[in-house]
């Protein structure tokens, strides 16, 4: 069993519940049934589901506890009941409880952006862990919404060094009560771009609601800003009436952290920055300029946080892209072999352009045959049609040959496609599939993108089924 973070009467006593009848160790929690180890407290949040349902389960896969409504009848088999006026609330109170326990030399980092948050947030985990091995603490999945963020708050260990928390939104006023909880002494906006557009009325409101993340940020906290982003100023502007201290990164003269030396290669980026005097070299191992960017603030958050900044950023040349996320596979195919890019995982119009820009890295030489095979990006508003075509602008920046399209959304891109490159469009991805089986050929490199409800990543499992992965 993982070590204790917690004791049963610690919990209690974070939420004003009563004490339970015995005490035990608590190592992590849980709001899926499925997921439960022993010595996890099973957290009944009311979603789409009301995890009251699930308790009676929780406690027959081991949870040493439940975090329940003071209404919810107990049943037969149950175990220990922290009973609360509402379980989501009693979740907060833990978090809150965990990050005030924290050494007053831990450091805590919050990331916010419109792009990129899961991956900058996974490469401070990894820069971190260098330089304090077993003592860096961070959600393992994209736990950055209102309760992802007091679930992995409430995880952290008492002897935590570096804290990473990934802080997303789709409305305004929701980042607000979560960098409050979290309080980070350092918090990097990675990017503002036109993402969630359903829900606001241009990318400046957008800007303002990413910028909430500063109303957390300790006293004597760093902002870290993108320079090279058309919104720095109004965040600049939001961290000045905060009187917080700002570090900008980007390609931009004058920015804080900027790269000297921008090696931007198909297998990844040579870097060198000056950071406070100190010239800094490193690799980023994972290929793409908007991972390389996001590696910039990177380096401003570790020497904002007083890290080993030299050591710790070389952590990144061994670290790849995460799956869905830019990740590569070699398939073995009759005659040769093909590259396939998953950027499955999400998109929205940066990141669909940044990953096309990725696809371009890749030499012809060893692989003569591009193919972007995109989905829909979601809730984009009154602008979808229009950010969908406008790839058109992209595509032929990549060098594309042939584009797969999905979804209602990407005909308008698929219409504006020159004949000879529209490999095949349909409904969704499903509709798709097959065409792309059959046009792989050994020397494509194939990119796959889209938001996660146009599920991509069907046809990514579907090229890994049909042609196994190379050595």
């Amino acid at each position: 069993m993982p070590q204790p973070i917690w004791t049963l009467n610690e919990l209690a006593t974070a939420t004003g519940a009563a004490l339970p009848a015995a005490d035990a160790a608590v190592s992590g929690f849980s709001i899926d049934t499925r997921s439960i180890k022993p010595g996890d407290v099973f957290v009944a949040l009311k979603d789409q589901r009301d995890g009251h349902e699930f308790v009676s389960t929780a406690f027959k896969n081991g949870a040493v506890a439940a975090l329940v409504a003071k209404s919810y009848v107990a049943k037969p088999g149950d175990g220990a009941l922290i009973r609360v006026d509402d379980p989501l609330q009693g979740l907060e109170a833990i978090g809150r409880a965990a990050r005030a326990r924290l050494a007053p030399d831990a450091r805590v980092i919050g990331v916010t952006g419109s792009v990129g948050k899961t991956g900058t947030k996974e490469m401070l985990r990894a820069c971190f862990e260098r330089v304090a091995p077993g003592r860096v603490h961070a959600a393992d999945k994209s736990f950055n919404n209102h309760w992802g963020v007091p679930l992995t708050l409430a995880s952290m260990p008492a002897s935590t060094k570096y804290g990473v928390f990934e802080i997303g939104m789709n409305h305004a006023g929701e980042i607000t009560p979560l960098t409050k909880m979290v309080r980070p002494h350092v918090a990097i906006i990675t990017t503002v771009e036109a993402v969630h557009l359903e829900h606001f009325n241009s990318v400046d409101d957008i800007a303002e609601a990413k910028s909430e993340i500063l109303l957390g940020l300790e006293p004597s906290g760093v902002a870290i800003l993108n320079h090279d982003n058309p919104h720095f100023g109004l965040m600049a502007k939001r961290a000045g009436e905060a009187k917080r201290t700002i570090m900008s990164f980007g390609t931009k003269p004058g920015s804080d952290v900027c790269p000297s030396r921008f090696d931007l290669k198909a297998d990844g980026t040579n870097t060198v920055v000056e950071i406070n005097g100190q010239e800094l070299a490193y690799r980023v191992a994972a290929p793409g300029a908007h991972i390389a960017q996001n590696a910039l603030a990177v380096a401003a958050a570790l020497s904002a946080s007083g890290a080993n900044t030299a050591e710790a950023i070389q952590a990144l040349a061994a670290l790849p892209a995460p799956t869905g996320r830019g990740a590569r596979t070699l398939l073995s195919l009759d005659g040769g072999t093909a590259l396939l890019i998953d950027e499955s995982y999400n998109a929205n119009p940066a990141s669909m352009r940044s990953a096309l820009a990725a696809m371009a890295t890749v030499s012809r030489k060893d692989f003569p045959r591009r193919i972007a095979v995109l989905g829909d990006m979601l809730e984009l508003g009154p602008e979808s049609a229009a950010l969908h075509a406008g790839l058109d602008v992209a595509i032929d920046g990549a060098g594309a040959d042939l584009v797969f399209t999905s979804g209602t959304n990407m005909a308008h891109l698929n219409a504006r496609i020159p004949e000879a490159k529209q490999a095949g469009w349909a409904t969704n991805s499903n509709g798709i599939r097959d065409a792309l089986l059959a046009a792989v050929r050994p020397g494509d490199v194939i990119m796959i993108k889209g938001s996660n409800g146009s599920r991509m990543m069907v046809l990514v499992e579907a090229l890994k089924e049909r042609f196994a992965p190379a050595a």
